[in-house]
């Protein structure tokens, strides 16, 4: 927990410096981007406490340095459920004047004023990872090209292989994500096509709102309502390990198996001993490339919507694919 809340901490200060350095760099007050030098791009992601994020960082900055011709401001929230925190982010990017702003939104719906906001002052907008509310969007009178992956289909391919160890009848739990977010939504939904599919049974099914320790408590909660639980159908990777935790900590960890989403460092030790019988590859510092190259893009004058949909890969606890 002390490592936790270092990160946490580093997070909140790396927001802080990096509005500073914008304020150094951009000069101005706001009201869009400047007219000279290298386009601001900036990336405004969840927690970084979160091993999928820092891989998206790193990943962005990365291809920034290997294109030479942004400079690139990475910032992230405080946890996952931190909506104000990425709202002041994209209204400190706005102040700063970037040129485009990369987002994977805390929430699909909260965020869109603050990007109408920053578009109207002449900002560049791509959504990544989390999709932007299409009903929201059109309420707005705006449109944000997306890049991400198919999170639905993602979640019933991890979800069938759950099905597969377990046979017909299984009985499943399932821990969601963020309501109000999209891939949440998309992921519970891949994991119930999964369900139907396989013939399993679905005893219980809660937020943990992406969060390791909510999970862990939420998972206790349930083994306790449900003894007989076989499987957990953890819509991301961090949940899973606080799903884990709560295992361990039951005494079941061989009769209880678990399938995921995101393929972070951290899940690896549990494909290699088959606690975990699948996550899903998602290619986050790939999504925040694509991402970055269509702000290039607008930022020269392209005009870009629709989906631009990324890779997933299904990782099995066998190694296949």
């Amino acid at each position: 927990m002390a490592g936790r809340a270092f990160l946490i901490g580093l997070t909140a200060l790396g927001l802080a410096a990096t509005s500073a350095a914008c304020g150094q760099e951009g000069g101005g007050s706001a009201g869009g981007p400047p007219k000279s030098g290298k386009p601001k791009v900036c990336l405004v992601m969840k927690s970084l406490a979160n091993d999928f994020f820092q891989g998206m960082r790193d990943g962005a900055v990365a291809h920034a340095n290997k294109r030479a011709d942004l400079t690139l401001e990475a910032v992230g929230t405080q946890n996952e459920t931190d909506i104000d925190g990425q709202v002041a982010a994209v209204e400190k990017c706005v102040t700063q004047r970037v040129s485009a702003i990369v987002i994977a939104p805390a929430d699909s719906r909260a965020l869109i004023a603050p990007l109408k906001r920053a578009m109207s002052a002449g900002v560049k907008v791509v959504n990544i990872d989390v999709k932007l509310d299409d009903a929201a969007l059109k309420g707005a009178g705006v449109q944000v090209p997306f890049v991400g992956p198919d999170n639905r289909e993602g979640a019933r391919l991890a979800g069938a292989e759950l099905a597969k160890k377990l046979g017909k009848g299984g009985k499943v739990v399932m821990l969601e994500g963020n309501p109000g977010a999209a891939n949440a939504e998309q992921r519970a939904q891949g994991f119930k096509d999964a369900v139907s599919q396989g013939g399993l049974k679905l005893l219980d099914s809660k937020t943990a709102h992406w969060e390791t320790d909510e999970a862990h408590t939420v998972m206790g909660n349930m083994l306790t309502a449900h003894p007989d639980v076989q499987g957990v159908l953890a819509a991301n990777d961090s949940m899973a390990l606080g799903v884990l935790k709560a295992i361990q900590d039951a005494h079941k960890t061989n009769a209880i198996k678990v399938a995921s989403f995101d393929n972070i460092p951290a899940i690896q030790p549990g494909l290699k001993d088959g606690s975990v019988v699948a996550t899903v590859d998602q290619f986050g510092s790939a999504q925040a490339a694509v991402g970055i190259d269509y702000a290039m893009r607008m930022i020269k004058g392209e005009t870009i919507t629709g989906w631009q949909k990324t890779q997933i890969k299904l990782i099995t606890a066998a190694g296949q694919s």
